[in-house]
């Protein structure tokens, strides 16, 4: 038979297996089971069956191609949590395609409108960016398997870290030093129609001082993203705080900022600032700073097995995970 007469029913029938099963195949290979998929695509060849190039190419894959989208150049966090998506898909043969977007904090929209739906994604894995009703509506609508990583919907499996209690554990070590301040430095939130990590963490902080009976002591500073947000935020911290104080900051880069220009001022820290920051990168452990610790790498690869379980069957329930900080002490605060 010319191959030009091949059709995905010729297929179905030499294989004896279902048109949906063929279909499945070459669009869905992870929802059939590979001994079938095997003999489908031998059929396929021997048959000189031609569908459209992509979906060939995309029926070869044990599964299909996934997207992970995360603010890649705002945090560095992210690529550490990218990195444990892809040890834990190595064996699977998955494809990861990876998307940057800008950050909740420097966008109002930073998902929404760009998305990339076109492309031919079988699973999403969201870091660090809010979905909101739209989006969300979209995505179930689409049925494609969602994994969202730093970031909470109901309808949606989750890994996440309890960010209220990394804020809390951040006020009880800054307590110990019993500055005259507290300050709490963050980045400035573009858009309030979603509680992000940022605000979670600083709610955290103003709990734990009001468990001691000092919120009325706290600050709260604006502060830009990176080294030089952090620098910049320091003179109208101390201004305000007219005395020793103790910082919490947003991330790891704002601390690493404040301690710097703390440094440059000739400031004694901890004595006159007392500094706690939040992720615990290798830029805290240079420079020596107390920080927060959040299992990047192990979030990751949480993610990406919920996803694969996704994946093999779609009608995995929801499933949220939280994974445990914990506070490294250094010689900053």
């Amino acid at each position: 038979m010319p191959p030009e007469e091949v059709t995905i029913y010729t297929v179905a029938a030499e294989a004896g297996v279902s048109i949906s099963t063929v279909s499945l195949t070459l669009n869905r290979p992870g929802r059939v089971k590979a001994s079938t998929r095997k003999h489908v695509l031998e059929v396929i060849d021997r048959l000189g069956y031609v569908p459209h190039a992509a979906a060939v190419s995309h029926a070869r894959r044990v599964f299909a191609r996934v997207g992970v989208i995360a603010p890649f150049s705002s945090y560095e966090s992210y690529q550490r949590r990218l990195a444990g998506i892809l040890t834990e898909s190595a064996e699977e043969s998955t494809d990861i395609v990876v998307f940057d977007q800008l950050s909740a904090a420097e966008s109002i929209r930073p998902l929404m409108d760009s998305l990339p739906l076109t492309n031919r994604l079988d699973g999403l894995i969201i870091m660090g960016l809010p979905l909101d009703d739209r989006l969300s509506q979209r995505l179930r609508q689409r049925r494609i398997p969602t994994v969202l990583i730093d970031s909470d919907t109901g309808h949606f499996s989750s890994v996440n870290v309890d960010d209220r209690r990394g804020g809390m554990l951040a006020g009880q070590r800054l307590l110990k030093h019993d500055p005259s301040r507290f300050a709490w430095v963050r980045e400035q939130q573009r858009s309030t129609e979603y509680r992000s990590a940022a605000q979670l963490r600083g709610e955290g902080f103003q709990s734990a001082l009001r468990a001691a009976g000092r919120e009325d002591q706290l600050i709260t500073i604006d502060a830009a993203n990176g080294l030089d947000g952090g620098r910049e935020a320091l003179p109208a911290l101390l201004a305000a705080a007219g005395g020793p104080v103790g910082v919490f900051a947003h991330h790891d880069t704002l601390a690493a900022g404040l301690l710097l220009e703390c440094r440059a001022r000739g400031l004694r820290v901890p004595a006159d600032v007392a500094i706690v920051g939040f992720d615990d990168g290798q830029l805290a452990e240079a420079l020596g700073i107390t920080t927060i610790r959040q299992p990047f790498e192990a979030s990751g690869r949480s993610a990406t097995r919920m996803l694969q379980q996704l994946l093999a069957d779609p009608a995995t329930p929801v499933q949220h995970t939280v994974l445990d900080l914990s506070l490294v002490a250094r010689a900053s605060g």
